[in-house]
């Protein structure tokens, strides 16, 4: 295993993704899928994770209002070519980054920790902690 393997991602990496994320943001935005149910229900795109090599992009979605999940994250794989095609003529990429759509569970997660944190039992250690 190389150095660069046991590190985050490259800065290039995380360039190109932010840019991914942008035109991808901007195409839902613009309503420019021909699907109904995207049509209906906004989506925001959280984030987008590029290999090493740039060839493959992990898109992280989150409905927003929260509705119909699991259908949003369908009609986007179904639409995964297309999607590809235009994110790649609108970028100076050498390769096509095949895209690869995951809820963004990371919302849920922190609704969670929030709500452990202000049960009564935390909270009373967590003051306790303090004064010690």
């Amino acid at each position: 295993m190389k150095a660069a393997d046991t590190k985050g991602p490259t800065v290039r990496a995380l360039r190109v993704g932010e840019q991914v994320r942008h035109i991808l943001s901007e195409i839902l935005a613009r309503g420019d899928v021909h699907d109904d149910l995207l049509s209906k229900h906004p989506v925001s795109v959280t984030e987008v994770r590029m290999s090493s090599d740039l060839r493959h992009a992990t898109v992280f979605v989150k409905s927003l209002l929260g509705k119909e999940e699991e259908g949003v994250l369908k009609a986007l794989r179904t639409n995964t070519a297309w999607l590809q095609k235009s994110v790649a003529e609108r970028m100076a990429m050498k390769y096509a980054a095949k895209l690869k759509f995951l809820s963004d569970e990371s919302f849920d997660e922190a609704s969670h920790i929030e709500k452990l944190l202000r049960d009564p039992k935390v909270a009373r250690d967590l003051a306790g902690g303090e004064s010690e």
